[in-house]
């Protein structure tokens, strides 16, 4: 049954996409861009969709199961204040200029605002190295879930193949409009879900007084707010949710709203669909330690999942686990299709081309980068055992050091492409440093001094674009 309900699940979410294609105007904008067409509330569903990914589901919980409490206040309680200040400040500002000039991505924008191939050239692939390992965390978090919520009877491997096709359908069929409409669907499902899951759950457990007095006789550390994280860590990790500002995929949706008014709601709501969303999956994590101990490193990535398991068997579990599926494509299909649209508009119709390419061939060749993509990413998923939570924060590390770049093409005028090509190469170059020294430890800092790698990264950034 639990099966069932998750496969019904699944074509309700390509039958949504495929209903979007009754839509499609038959052109590149329209497939990439929805024809700039987007309402508020999509938008807000779409944005928060698409930032709420595995690493938000089984990523912190995976980390509360190790840290406890204070993986709400590293992470959640600060997006909850620096994203919504990201989509007013840069969000509204990238709309207006995309809407004057008819840009479709953000390489179009820092490439035209520096005049500069190189650094456009720079910024490309740049970001699809950084998006590889958010794509990443999607399809395990798909392979985790099948796996673990039918009892391991379904492998790894096809959960994560189920995940890749169901989302390579309806982008491939619907683009960004069916994207957008199936974000709005699933965002709705697993907040609503993610409510019902912990509610369900502790009740099962003998209730939250129960279940806490538990938590504290048995690890009274995972109830204390800062003792997991110093002082320094929590100051620098106030950056990571700066990526926001560079995800391609964030910038594609921030373009495709029909005007700039559509952003309140975005920057309002969006507080409280973080608090919403993240607090279950956290006391989640952390109760997880009375019935699963001793878990270690990337096995606590299925934490959630073995509690929803445990203890909402049948219907109920394919409810909730289809509540995980729905944050996990939420995320992955646009940013497969930022991708798409980058490569297409700033690699082929730019250099292939000679910017001369029909409406119809630019769908062709996204379709294809899609499928590409998409194969590439479950290719490594097949090699890669890690921490979602892991994962993402070396993700978000990079985006948030490239962030100076976004702020000096819209506020600084004086900066240079010579600057802005020096920032691209410098984060690169120190990312890829700090990615060596610390992975495999959860708990890396630079040089042991509790610095999280993006303040490091993102000062030296700016340093370069304001010479």
């Amino acid at each position: 049954m639990t099966l069932f309900i998750i496969i019904v699940y699944l074509l309700l979410v390509m039958g949504i996409g495929a209903f979007s294609h009754r839509l499609f105007r038959r052109t590149g904008e329209d497939y990439f861009m929805a024809s700039r067409s987007i309402g508020p509330f999509v938008l807000l569903m779409s944005l928060f969709g698409t930032n709420m990914t595995a690493f938000a589901l089984l990523g912190s919980s995976g980390e509360a199961y190790h840290a406890g409490i204070g993986v709400f206040g590293l992470m959640p309680a600060i997006s909850g204040l620096v994203i919504p200040a990201v989509f007013f400040f840069v969000g509204t500002r990238a709309w207006s200029i995309g809407k004057r000039h008819g840009y479709i991505t953000q390489v179009q924008f820092f490439r035209d605002r520096w005049d500069s191939d190189a650094l456009g050239l720079a910024l490309f692939v740049v970001l699809v190295v950084l998006v590889i390992p958010y794509l990443l965390i999607g399809v395990m978090a798909g392979g985790l879930t099948l796996n673990q919520i039918t009892g391991g009877q379904v492998p790894e491997w096809i959960g994560g193949l189920v995940i890749c096709l169901v989302v390579l359908v309806y982008v491939t069929y619907g683009g960004l409009r069916g994207t957008a409409w199936v974000n709005t669907f699933q965002t709705l499902v697993f907040m609503f879900l993610g409510a019902i899951t912990v509610a369900v759950v502790v009740s099962r457990m003998g209730g939250l007084s129960v279940v806490m007095a538990r938590v504290q006789e048995a690890h009274p550390e995972l109830l204390v707010r800062g003792d997991n994280f110093s002082k320094v860590r929590w100051l620098t990790y106030s950056f990571i949710p700066l990526s926001a500002g560079m995800f391609p995929h964030m910038f594609m949706h921030w373009l495709s709203a029909k005007k700039v008014e559509n952003f309140r709601l975005t920057v309002v709501a969006y507080p409280l669909c973080i608090a919403a969303v993240w607090l279950p999956p956290v006391l989640l994590g952390i109760f997880g330690n009375l019935d699963f101990p001793g878990l270690v490193g990337g096995q606590s990535n299925s934490i959630l999942v073995r509690m929803i398991g445990l203890y909402t068997p049948g219907v109920l579990a394919g409810l909730l686990g289809a509540g995980v599926f729905a944050a996990v494509m939420s995320s992955l299909d646009s940013q497969v299709l930022s991708l798409s649209t980058m490569f297409t508009e700033d690699i082929v119709k730019r250099y292939g081309t000679s910017g001369r390419m029909s409406d119809q061939r630019q769908i062709v060749v996204g379709r294809i980068f899609v499928s590409l993509i998409l194969a590439f990413t479950y290719a490594l998923f097949l090699v890669s055992n890690r921490s979602i939570f892991d994962l993402a924060t070396w993700s978000f590390t990079g985006f948030a050091s490239l962030f100076p770049v976004a702020i000096a093409a819209l506020f600084w005028r004086r900066s240079t492409k010579q600057g802005a090509l020096a920032c691209v190469f410098t984060v690169a170059t120190l990312w890829a440093v700090f990615f060596y020294l610390g992975w495999g430890d959860r708990t890396y800092t630079v040089g042991g001094t509790g610095v999280m790698a993006v303040a490091v990264i993102g000062r030296r950034a700016r340093k370069l674009l304001i010479v």
